[in-house]
């Protein structure tokens, strides 16, 4: 009977946590379409071209965009849509309305005066809204009373800085805006309020007369800075424990950025590497003696292959999934015109000149023309790359079911596939670290440990013959770190070679499964953790500039968005069922 209860318990367990993981993977899709409205409004808004989301930050093309002002980061678009529209319709009005370079030339040097000044900006900007764009008047209304009540549930609300700083900015917004306080706020900061009256008030009277010129309003915006940060220092000189005020104007400004939604699937760690910048951004390999590349078919004992391959074929076969139907939508979407020649003996067209006797010796017969014949052709070269990192272990069968899949698909609709992967020689550096401490471990050596790139299945090799190296994937031991950056560099140059049975104008995709973000320990303790990201980051954004590659992120339970402008979030949990496999076709349709 406990036996039985036991059983009953655990396959609820199972049964919560696989409808957590399903509430993950829809509240992120609804995100990322919120986001993408959002980013819409933006352009739209802004008049400027360019501008979308990766993670929680804008770029425009290429480059972030910088947005301090702190009630533009929402802590979760997906709940609330208005709140994150509120926060785009934000940003492309200080996109449009305030003059960067004056703005930057005018701004304080220290944190707590730089805040306000950055919030009195952004309030000025939003206060120039179009009247005829009440819609937009509203957004901006409820992202802020959002943020306002966030940080009046924050531990910041009790401090004397972050009372200051909530004060000042519900006072200068309602003054720049004409919008009133809600009753309660206003009686929450009725005495910091008169407390501040005789410092800021002259200059709070000028802040809505001035709001229309920038140059006449940022003297009177410094001034009210000036004074916060003044009290900023007074504070910081009475300080008795270790905390200092900046380390609460940090929380503050980054409150806001924080998800505190456990269902959200997480986005990707990313940072700047100061051994980059230092390097004078020039990405280093300590050695490249022992990087290898591999047919995995050839590591791999043959009796192990065929295991891997019959399970694979068992749990592909327990999906149900549709391979000529898949197959059918590839050839839709990856198809092109082609031309290939000529149909004589048409009625109109083009005139054929090896057929105007016929005018002559059969002045009945008009059929001398020709016409051009169009066909239809998966002109494309689909490469998927694989993280084989440590942590990729538990979802090797499922990887290997999803490439496996595409791969029969793509060759059914007259597209050409190559399946890849990429990890790391050994743990810890490996001989290359071993190395870089013989010679006494110079500083920064750029990327330390054995490069090991994978081919589980190459363009030229149909998928028949093909099918055990693909079951290579449930090799475990495959599994070790992973340098993501040269990878995507090396499966891009393998779809740019010469001989790839694609024309000129084909389409090449690469499509990278990963589950985080790079990870080499003896590269990130030799150099700085963010070595390899910003590595990532430059790779894709210079294949993306050029143009020449589509590259796609699909995370497994992770949103990739800080490192691929196009990315997909995957749930593998229940294997490659058939959800995922129309989930990607679905992103490759969509970007078309």
């Amino acid at each position: 009977m406990a036996s039985l209860t036991e059983d009953k318990e655990q396959t609820d367990r199972y049964g919560a946590a696989a409808a957590s993981r399903e509430t993950a993977a829809v509240l992120l899709r609804r995100r990322k379409q919120t986001m993408e409205l959002g980013a819409a409004a933006l352009r739209a808004l802004s008049g400027r071209r360019g501008l979308h989301f990766r993670g929680p930050v804008l770029y425009h093309g290429e480059k972030p965009v910088a947005m301090p002002a702190p009630h533009l980061h929402p802590q979760t678009c997906d709940s609330r849509p208005a709140s994150f529209r509120g926060a785009a319709d934000g940003m492309a009005l200080r996109l449009k309305k305030s003059d960067a370079v004056l703005h930057q030339r005018l701004c304080p040097d220290t944190p707590a005066r730089v805040l306000v000044f950055e919030m009195l900006e952004q309030f000025r900007a939003e206060s120039l809204v179009d009247p005829a764009m009440p819609g937009v008047r509203a957004n901006l209304h409820e992202r802020f009373q959002q943020w306002s009540r966030e940080f009046e549930a924050s531990p910041l609300i009790d401090s004397a800085l972050g009372i200051i700083l909530f004060t000042v900015a519900q006072v200068c917004r309602a003054r720049i805006t004409t919008e009133p306080m809600p009753p309660d706020i206003e009686d929450r900061i009725e005495s910091t309020r008169m407390d501040l009256a005789p410092y800021i008030g002259a200059h709070l009277a000028a802040l809505r007369r001035e709001r229309f010129s920038q140059s006449g309003f940022a003297p009177h915006a410094l001034a009210i800075a000036e004074t916060v940060g003044a009290l900023s220092e007074q504070l910081e000189s009475r300080e008795t424990g270790p905390a200092r005020p900046s380390g609460r104007l940090t929380q503050f400004q980054l409150l806001f950025d924080q998800d505190t939604n456990d269902d959200h699937i997480p986005i990707a760690g990313y940072g700047r590497s100061d051994a980059l910048q230092i390097g004078q951004g020039i990405y280093r390999q300590y050695t490249t003696s022992y990087d290898q590349q591999f047919q995995v078919a050839g590591l791999v004992r043959a009796e192990l292959l065929r295991g891997y391959r019959k399970q694979l074929d068992d749990d592909i076969a327990r999906q149900g999934i549709n391979v000529p139907r898949l197959g059918r939508a590839l050839a839709a979407i990856l198809s092109a015109d082609d031309e290939d020649g000529w149909d004589g003996d048409a009625l109109e067209g083009r005139l054929d000149g090896s057929r105007l006797a016929r005018l002559v010796t059969s002045s009945g017969d008009r059929r001398v023309f020709r016409t051009e014949r169009i066909e239809r052709r998966a002109e494309a070269k689909v490469t998927f790359l694989v993280d084989c990192s440590g942590s990729m272990k538990e979802y090797g069968a499922a990887v290997a079911a999803l490439v496996d899949v595409y791969a029969r698909a793509l060759e059914l609709a007259g597209a050409r596939c190559e399946i890849l992967g990429f990890t790391t020689g050994a743990w810890n550096g490996g001989r290359a670290g071993k190395d870089w401490i013989r010679a006494g471990r110079p500083a920064y050596p750029g990327r330390l440990n054995e490069v090991r790139h994978l081919v589980f299945k190459d363009g030229d090799t149909p998928w028949r013959r093909a099918r055990s190296g693909i079951a290579g994937l449930m090799k475990k031991d495959l599994f070790r770190e992973g340098v993501d950056g040269e990878a995507v560099d090396w499966a891009c140059a393998r779809l740019a070679e010469d001989g790839t049975g694609i024309g000129a104008s084909g389409r090449r995709i690469l499509l990278v499964i990963s589950d985080g973000s790079p990870m080499d320990g003896a590269t990130g303790l030799a150099n700085d953790s963010h070595y390899l990201e910003q590595h990532l980051q430059n790779v894709v954004t210079a294949h993306e500039v050029s143009g020449s590659t589509e590259i796609f992120g699909l995370g497994v339970g992770l949103d990739l968005s800080p490192y691929y402008r196009r990315n997909l979030a995957l749930d593998l949990s229940q294997g490659t069922t058939p959800a995922v496999v129309n989930q990607v076709l679905g992103m490759l349709l969509k970007s078309r």
